[in-house]
């Protein structure tokens, strides 16, 4: 029964994190073709009555313009225009950082030492948690998660001595906090083979 449960509770959370971002898509592609189509429609009533002019012109005016953005974030200069619209922005946002940060790295497109599962020694105890940056001392920014809810937690600087990285997949990591801890012996085993 525990097993169905856990299955079920992955199995709707990763339908989630693809359904949602795909829901979002598609309103929006709808939302610019209707923002579109008092710009097409001069050019909608030259075609056919049968065919629909309308939503089609609009739907081929919103990609190409994703496609010309696409293209332009792809050079130089428009890498420098994210970045700074990014930062000016969308990092204001409370989450967006962080959400950012987790999709990238569970799509395995983001940094590969940020959000590294670690193990962490805090109060003679070894804690799970996510390695995130490393200051220029060497010391490293870890991130140590609540039980059962891996997006919040507490924030610590500490030396490496105290921070034993894991050979393990973030998702793995993930899913030993996010079920109370079930899970944390395979993250202790890789620790000791690491």
């Amino acid at each position: 029964m525990k097993y169905a449960r856990e299955f079920v509770t992955s199995t709707v959370i990763g339908g989630l994190f693809i359904v949602v971002p795909v829901y979002l898509a598609i309103l929006l592609l709808l939302k610019g073709m209707k923002s579109a189509a008092t710009l097409v429609r001069p050019i909608a009533v030259l075609l056919p009555d049968w065919l629909p002019a309308e939503g089609l012109v609009s739907l081929l005016l919103v990609l190409v313009v994703c496609f010309i953005v696409g293209a332009a974030v792809r050079t130089r200069a428009g890498q420098i225009v994210r970045e700074r619209v990014e930062k000016a922005f969308f990092e204001r946002l409370p989450g967006y950082s962080l959400l950012r940060s987790l999709t990238q790295r569970l799509a395995n497109d983001g940094d590969a030492t940020a959000w590294k599962p670690a193990l962490v020694d805090l109060e003679d105890a070894l804690v799970p948690a996510f390695i995130i940056e490393e200051l220029a001392d060497g010391r490293l920014t870890v991130f140590v998660p609540s039980v059962p809810t891996p997006l919040a937690g507490a924030v610590y600087i500490l030396t490496p001595e105290r921070v034993h990285p894991l050979d393990i997949p973030f998702t793995q990591a993930i899913r030993s906090v996010s079920r109370w801890g079930s899970g944390s012996k395979d993250l202790v085993a890789a620790m000791r083979s690491g």
